[in-house]
């Protein structure tokens, strides 16, 4: 068995990250799933929410991930999301204010995008 899998991570409108790791953790409609060197092959459905990429350096690169799909073949993780961002790139209080606005706006759907993002910059 291999000791490490080749994870692409990538959004609609850009590449946002790639390398090696040795555990990625994400939330799909059947639920939270982690993929190690070696998982089955899998194809699911990603839902909202944050996504752990354990590298094979010791390193953990946490991203926001807003739908989209997951597939897994020949030690090699595709995470095809419609939007995705790095926890690094998430600025706090803007998502803060966001949530707060969501709610009072009450758009659930922008609710949950905000959450995700603190979520995210919280797994940092």
């Amino acid at each position: 068995m291999a000791a490490e899998l080749h994870v692409e991570l990538v959004a609609a409108d850009r590449s946002v990250w790639s390398g090696e790791a040795t555990l990625v953790v994400a939330r799909t409609t059947s639920g939270d799933i982690g993929v190690m060197p070696g998982h089955q092959p899998l194809l699911g459905v990603l839902e909202s929410g944050p996504v752990t990429i354990r590298t094979t350096d010791g390193g953990t690169v946490v991203a926001a991930v807003h739908g989209g799909f997951v597939s897994f073949a020949d030690n090699k993780l595709s995470l095809l999301a419609e939007i995705a961002e790095l926890s690094d790139e998430i600025d706090a209080q803007r998502a803060e204010r966001a949530l707060e606005r969501a709610k009072s706006d009450a758009d659930a759907s922008a609710e949950r995008r905000a959450d995700v993002r603190l979520r995210t910059v919280a797994a940092r």
